[in-house]
């Protein structure tokens, strides 16, 4: 079964954030955009590259209204370290989610059950808290940023735009098409 237009579950985990320790629920999804970007692991090899490569983004996300969320299997205690140990790491301004519980990664399907580890998962979830991209693949291959905030901005202009798609390589200002019978087999 899909994750996709499925409402993000009840959940309360504990992040490290900006010098402090918080606590991050559903409620914190809602009323703006959320970028969920799962990780194995703290302190692993892709990891701090992923998550310096959304720091050097980040302004880009908050234009967009958005928040971004690191999350992994570690506690927010290590995340704390992580954050002041790692040049990379260190850049960061959003939350870095501690689910020690497994029950993030578990409710996003990304839970790796012989390893206790995430799966590389990036959600995108509307202001409702509807998750309406979902991405997941192998943990020896890290994401480019810059296609997540691609994928942002088609589902925000899609929000905003009932009855339109983003084609294939859609970006910001390109055209978009109306489904309709005139355009099957012309395309």
């Amino acid at each position: 079964m899909s994750i996709i237009n499925t409402q993000v579950q009840p959940f309360k985990a504990q992040a490290f954030h900006n010098g402090k320790f918080i606590e991050i629920t559903e409620h914190d999804l809602k009323n703006k955009w959320s970028v969920v970007i799962f990780m194995p692991a703290a302190f692993t090899f892709n990891c701090p590259t992923e998550v310096e490569d959304a720091a050097d983004h980040y302004e880009a996300f908050r234009k967009l209204e958005s928040e971004v969320y690191i999350v992994t299997t570690d506690t927010h205690f290590s995340h704390k370290v992580w954050h002041e140990t790692s040049q990379a790491v260190g850049k960061a301004r959003f939350p870095l989610v501690g689910d020690p519980t497994h029950t993030l990664t578990r409710m996003f399907g990304v839970h790796i059950e012989e390893e206790g580890l995430a799966l590389r998962g990036t959600f995108i979830i509307d202001p409702q808290g509807v998750v309406k991209t979902a991405e997941v693949h192998d943990n020896s291959i890290a994401r480019d940023v810059k296609e997540t905030l691609r994928k942002l901005k088609a589902a925000q202009y899609v929000a905003k735009h009932p009855g339109e798609v983003c084609p294939a390589k859609w970006n910001e200002g390109a055209k978009t098409l109306t489904p309709s019978l005139d355009l099957v087999g012309k395309i």
